[in-house]
């Protein structure tokens, strides 16, 4: 960057202005973070979701609130270069002692792009690597408390860890707890675990994990140069005291609660990049950008995906290639087949009977950004302006994106600008998954098809379209649910019983003799589309024929009704110390 010899006023007013823009941003996220534990001790569930909602929109919010402030007492589209230039490197001074840099490098690149074309995106005026460094910041207290065994016995640091997070409600019985923890560990580790007179250290996240109805403890036993990685659910039972629920000891289980099928943490993080550096210790399978997403830190993982994925386009040399399995009739989806991701643009015309619009499929989306996924919904990146290289796309796949997708892309010398897309972690779909499977995985997956149904239901969400081509399957062999142009409320469905026909013959010629309401759903048609398979007709009418009746989805909407909350538990049942 050219540093001028002389720096102007404006150029400093205008880096404070966008240093107080984030610090505000910042002040907000982090005190609805905080209210996380008294809503658990509450058990104010419905207050948990909301603010996970509300947390959603607070970026965008200051963003907006900032490039209006700077229009209105800078007249920022007027400004020169080297202004914008000068203000970044006022921007950059301060925060040699910020202690979120990293997020405030990020927001000044959104306020910017907010207001220049983006020409300007790759070029001097934004923050295209990370300039401050996030190592070795403080935080007041620590990120992370030690606790040492040797001196008064694994199980008194284990209860004095659980006491330093100081809730205000009882346990029911933390001893029991305790010696259930202790006897999971035993039976984990097979007699490999470290000796009681053994040096060990344990060290615990400072804040708990909030999301859902429960809290969660996250840390690692080290001992020497060996970590061990631990997680533990806390819950409350229906006489308000808490209880430990399970400790997850396989760090693939652990990296399960950070899956981008579920909502984001509730954490009160001073230093965040401290709690990314942790927990990478504990889950080195996660990147940087998943652990920022998943601690509600969006734009922070978005920056740090973006620049993932350009280094692996500089180190990689496939191309993009439509992607495997049947055409969506509104979403145009491709891929790169060494990156784990899937993109999606939403195209100009929607094929067959789809009665909706653009906008609408753009709602359905926030939809799901802001709704409780409950372990069965993909979370999605959403992207503007996107720059590829012409020279990475297959021919069938500029056709496509020509005769599908035309207004939503821009070819420019030798580049192709997707203006709008979304990008989701790729998965097997699951038709094509049913048709390489042998008959037990057949099984234990439609039965998975079933309940990802019956929990996405009790989250208030009705997929729509059931179809088995709107579902992927997870690397762990979890069914996941990634169409969303049909999604509803629960709420908003009028579910129905078919009624008989008034003559045979009317039953037989094929005609509806009934009248069908724009939220109408007749569940007992699942069946003519879904079960065709012999095979997939005796599982799923096995664990789940009740999903074919309506009362099964008039009895969910009533408990949403009544305020209802359900449990789901991102781990199995009978991993649970007290099984229901």
């Amino acid at each position: 960057m050219h540093i001028p010899e002389y720096y102007n006023p404006v150029a400093r007013d205008i880096a404070q202005a966008l240093v107080a823009g984030f610090n505000k941003h910042y002040r907000l996220f982090r005190a609805c973070s905080k209210q996380a534990k008294s809503l658990f001790e509450r058990a104010d569930w419905q207050g948990v979701q909301q603010a996970i909602r509300d947390r959603i929109q607070f970026y965008d919010e200051r963003v907006e609130e900032t490039v209006g402030r700077l229009h209105h007492e800078f007249h920022a589209d007027l400004l020169d270069d080297e202004i914008w230039q000068q203000a970044k490197l006022y921007f950059i001074g301060l925060l040699t002692q910020h202690k979120q840099p990293e997020l405030a490098e990020t927001f000044f690149n959104s306020v910017f792009t907010r207001m220049l074309h983006r020409d300007y995106f790759n070029n001097d005026f934004i923050f295209i690597r990370p300039v401050i460094s996030t190592e070795y910041i403080e935080s007041d207290p620590p990120c992370y408390r030690s606790y040492y065994p040797a001196a008064s016995g694994l199980r008194q640091v284990m209860r004095q860890i659980v006491r330093d997070f100081a809730w205000a409600l009882p346990f029911a019985c933390l001893s029991r707890d305790l010696a259930c923890v202790l006897g999971a560990i035993a039976q984990y580790f097979s007699g490999q675990w470290p000796s009681p007179e053994a040096n060990l250290q344990i060290q615990v996240l400072s804040s708990a994990f909030y999301r859902n109805k429960a809290a969660y403890i996250l840390g690692k036993v080290i001992n020497g140069g060996v970590s061990y990685p631990f997680a533990v659910p806390v819950l409350r039972d229906e006489n308000g005291k808490l209880y430990l629920d399970t400790v997850l000891l396989e760090p693939w289980r652990i990296g399960v609660l950070f899956s981008f099928s579920r909502a984001y943490f509730l954490v009160d993080m001073e230093v965040p990049s401290a709690y990314v550096q942790f927990l990478r210790s504990m889950l080195p399978s996660k990147t940087k950008a998943e652990l920022y997403t998943m601690l509600g830190l969006q734009k922070q993982g978005k920056n740090t995906f973006y620049r993932d994925f350009v280094q692996h386009l500089q180190h990689s040399n496939d191309q993009f290639v439509i992607a495997p399995g049947i055409r969506g009739l509104v979403m145009l989806v491709f891929t790169l087949p060494s990156y784990p991701y899937v993109f999606k643009l939403i195209k100009d015309v929607f094929g067959g009977p789809k009665e909706m619009d653009r906008d609408t499929v753009k709602r359905k989306y926030r939809l799901v950004k802001r709704h409780d996924r409950v372990g069965r919904m993909a979370d999605t990146l959403e992207f503007s302006n996107v720059a590829f290289p012409r020279s990475r796309f297959t021919a069938e796949l500029l056709d496509e994106l020509r005769s599908q997708a035309a207004s939503m892309i821009e070819e420019s010398g030798d580049s192709i600008v997707i203006r709008h897309l979304y990008i989701e972690r790729r998965m097997k779909p699951l038709n094509i998954y049913l048709m390489q499977c042998d008959e037990t995985e057949k099984e234990r997956v439609i039965r998975d098809y079933g309940m990802a149904i019956r929990e996405l239901a009790s989250a208030n969400i009705f997929p729509g379209d059931m179809l088995f081509k709107n579902f992927g399957v997870t690397r762990y062999g979890r069914v996941i649910f990634y169409d969303y142009d049909e999604i509803e409320y629960m709420t908003d469905c009028h579910f129905r019983r078919i009624p008989p026909a008034p003559n045979p013959e009317m039953e037989l010629s094929g005609e509806v003799w009934y009248p069908v309401g724009r939220h109408d759903v007749f569940p007992e048609e699942f069946a003519t589309f879904l079960l065709g398979d012999p095979q997939i007709r005796k599982t799923f009418l096995k664990y789940h024929r009740d999903l074919l009746d309506p009362r099964f989805w008039q009895q969910c909407q009533q408990r949403i009704n009544d305020g209802v909350i359900e449990d789901f538990f991102p781990y199995p049942v009978e991993m649970r110390f007290r099984q229901p």
